[in-house]
């Protein structure tokens, strides 16, 4: 008989994160640091408008809302925060692994399919051929 092994909660690698230093806090800390980016966690409780903008500013990365402002302060010790990212490094990439599941924007198609996606368009719309 086998036995089943019970997922292990994302949080326990929350110290980690904190000791690691990869966490930044705050959407204008995440606009100066797209460099070291890995991907974005926002709450549940931002506002509409403020995730739209942050779905706008941050459309080349994995953008994943889940937890509350409550939440993020009790893992992370930071007060009021609603974005926080992630600095790339093996952490961030299993972070990320386990949270994938909450993402709420889809990846950039790639140029490829772009470029056959544009030439279909481009064929539909003339008219007789």
């Amino acid at each position: 008989m086998k036995k089943t092994i019970a997922a292990k909660p994302i949080e326990r690698l929350f110290p980690f994160v904190i000791r690691s230093r990869i966490l930044i806090p705050g959407r204008d800390s995440l606009v100066r640091s797209k460099s070291r980016l890995h991907f974005v966690l926002i709450t549940h409780d931002l506002s509409e408008t403020s995730r739209a903008g942050i779905l706008a500013d941050f459309a080349h990365y994995p953008v994943v809302q889940h937890y509350t402002t409550a939440d993020l302060e009790k893992f992370f010790g930071i007060k009021g925060a609603k974005v926080v990212g992630f600095q790339k490094s093996g952490l961030a990439q299993s972070l990320y692994a386990e949270l994938k599941q909450h993402r709420i924007n889809q990846p950039p198609a790639p140029a490829k399919d772009r470029e056959t996606e544009s030439h279909k368009e481009a064929d539909a719309d003339q008219p007789g051929t």
